[in-house]
């Protein structure tokens, strides 16, 4: 069930007051916030996303203040990984930076799509026709679309930070996933498999600036329709690691289960988790939802 955000009434319980005060406080950040409950447990879900510009700053101060005051925190994505792992990926660097052989990007994109690839190039003064689609679709986000350019804090880095130094217990969420195998998808995924994203980096940098921009206002608004709708977002959905048809699944399930063991805990959790996973259609929210939660919060679903 979805009600809208409002300021409820005090009652004589103490640990009502103090989870709305830090639902207040969490949400003069300016970051979407839902708060979720179920059988007495509260979790503030922070829906995350990256390079937000400075031009569309956002108040961490407030979201540091309501960590502090949280009893757990939950953030970040990863996979166990070994010293062994970073040293082979470093060793096989050319495998996963630069197409196999002598091909180059026409050699696996469409006309139509080469097309629009060599004109970004033309305009931002790179040649992208030997990297590797993983590498690629990084460099036209930023390069065509300023992506991560004058960005202000990720929600995940200010809370991280506010949860060490007030000495909350922090939770990170990580796949299934071994560092060996994520190396193995590295080195060993055909170009073929990254075309999606490819088309959505390429859509993405022909946007350009603007879309960043609007994607940076949308969220801090709480538009999150607007933020899943945009280009930027299209493409970071798409491309690794979310995208990814062997570590995006596992780190979603991982999210997931996360949240789930949260809404059995007393007190409240803070979680800031990526806003596509919680926002997406089918997402954490819909499944929250359809179990019954109360989830108070912007709107996410697209009409």
């Amino acid at each position: 069930m979805t009600v809208p955000t409002a300021v409820r009434a005090q009652d004589a319980d103490p640990q009502v007051d103090t989870v709305d005060e830090i639902v207040v406080e969490a949400r003069r950040s300016g970051a979407p916030i839902w708060e979720v409950t179920r059988n007495g447990a509260t979790v503030l879900l922070v829906g995350e996303i990256n390079g937000v510009p400075e031009a569309t700053p956002w108040s961490a101060s407030a979201l540091e203040a309501a960590t502090a005051r949280s009893q757990r925190v939950m953030s970040g994505i990863g996979v166990q990984g070994s010293f062994r792992d970073i040293m082979r990926l470093m060793w096989r660097m050319r495998t996963w930076t630069s197409l196999p052989g002598e091909t180059t990007s026409a050699d696996y994109l469409a006309p139509q799509w080469q097309a629009r690839l060599d004109a970004i190039e033309d305009r931002v003064g790179e040649d992208y026709s030997r990297k590797s689609f993983l590498i690629t679709a990084g460099d036209l986000l930023r390069d065509g679309a300023g992506y991560g350019r004058n960005s202000a804090d990720d929600a995940g880095d200010v809370v991280r930070r506010a949860a060490r130094k007030a000495r909350v217990r922090v939770r990170s969420v990580e796949a299934e996933a071994r560092g060996d195998q994520l190396v193995d998808d590295l080195l060993t995924a055909p170009p073929e498999s990254r075309l999606t994203c490819m088309h959505a980096a390429i859509e993405a940098a022909e946007a350009g600036p603007d879309a960043v921009l609007a994607r940076g206002r949308a969220w801090t608004r709480f538009e999150v329709t607007a933020v899943m709708a945009s280009p930027v977002q299209k493409a970071l959905e798409v491309c690794w690691p979310w995208g990814d048809p062997r570590l995006g699944p596992q780190l979603k399930t991982a999210w997931t289960a996360a949240i789930e063991e949260a809404l059995t805990e007393t007190g409240v959790t803070m979680a800031v988790a990526p806003l596509g996973l919680l926002a997406e259609a089918g997402g954490v929210l819909d499944r929250l939802e359809a179990q019954g939660a109360v989830i108070e919060g912007p709107e996410w679903k697209a009409r």
